[in-house]
């Protein structure tokens, strides 16, 4: 599989009864094949997977690659988990429904060190004949993955890729000077800077309500039409920046896609529905990209 362009976190929605509405899923999956989009990524934070069942998860997959493979999408299949043995079974699982790669996140609340990330990860890759994309997000896991464990993780064969959603500059040029591991940004506003030390693109938040700029944006850096890419790059910034740091994602892309016409019905507590400020302001940032 070849890793670059933009792969939209997609949400997860949620009918009124609280239940998986595969309906909404695969009109959205549908709306993102329209704009232009390299793949989809389901179950993954943005599709608040620690609030799904195993059933649900399978559900959504499985949906998922029904839909976007005749749209020509690439399955990102979100299969991380803290438990490694759960996290090999959601792997050895997505293989099964046709995914085209598993996301796998640094297991959280166990706090790991990096022999444990290690061993862990490659546990991961053993299980299943099928690309794994590591997903390094201190911010929500509490423990990152160090430059030197992912040079070492990308040996293994089925090691293929890199969602960095450190933010930092630092971390993304360790990673590349260490290896040739394929780097995806983790957030939308550092899709230009990473690119600049060799990133292939982003799995993005912000591409379920904007797939085809987002992807405009990737193909501007993977084109080396760096002009192109800074003009895109800042008139995405305000909204990029706002939708992950308003409130906690997804509730902010979730209430921006409500104004849009484009619900997703609720959120699962623990997450709950944005303030009426978080609201307002994304309301202002979709009036001033004139999508309202």
């Amino acid at each position: 599989m070849n890793f670059a362009g933009c792969y939209t976190a997609i949400v997860t929605p949620f009918g009124s009864d609280g239940q998986v509405d595969l309906a909404r899923l695969r009109r959205h999956i549908e709306f993102q094949a329209a704009g232009g989009v390299a793949g989809v990524v389901p179950c993954g934070t943005t599709g608040e997977s620690p609030t799904l069942s195993d059933a649900e998860w399978e559900r959504i997959v499985a949906a998922t690659v029904e839909t976007a493979r005749p749209l020509g999408l690439a399955v990102i299949a979100g299969t991380g988990s803290n438990s490694t043995h759960h996290a090999v079974e959601l792997q050895k699982r997505a293989a099964a429904l046709g995914a085209d790669a598993g996301l796998s996140v640094n297991p959280y609340y166990n706090k790991p060190g990096q022999e444990g990330l290690r061993r862990h990860f490659l546990a991961v890759a053993d299980a299943a004949d099928l690309p794994v994309v590591l997903y390094n997000i201190p911010g929500r896991t509490g423990v990152a993955l160090a430059p030197e464990t992912i040079a070492k993780l990308a040996e293994h064969r089925n090691i293929a890729a890199v969602k960095e959603a450190t933010g930092s500059m630092d971390s993304a040029s360790a990673i590349a000077a260490l290896c040739d591991i394929t780097i995806l940004s983790g957030d939308d506003s550092m899709t230009l800077p990473f690119a600049s030390v060799g990133a292939r693109g982003v799995v993005s938040v912000v591409s379920n309500i904007l797939p085809q700029q987002v992807q405009a944006l990737s193909d501007a850096c993977n084109g080396g039409q760096w002009d192109k890419a800074r003009e895109l790059h800042l008139q995405l910034f305000d909204v990029c920046r706002g939708l992950l740091s308003l409130e906690t994602n997804p509730i902010p892309i979730k209430a921006a896609m409500r104004l849009l016409g484009r619900d997703t019905g609720t959120l699962r507590l623990p997450m709950t529905e944005g303030s009426e400020a978080t609201v307002a302001a994304i309301r202002t940032l979709l009036t001033r990209l004139e999508m309202l």
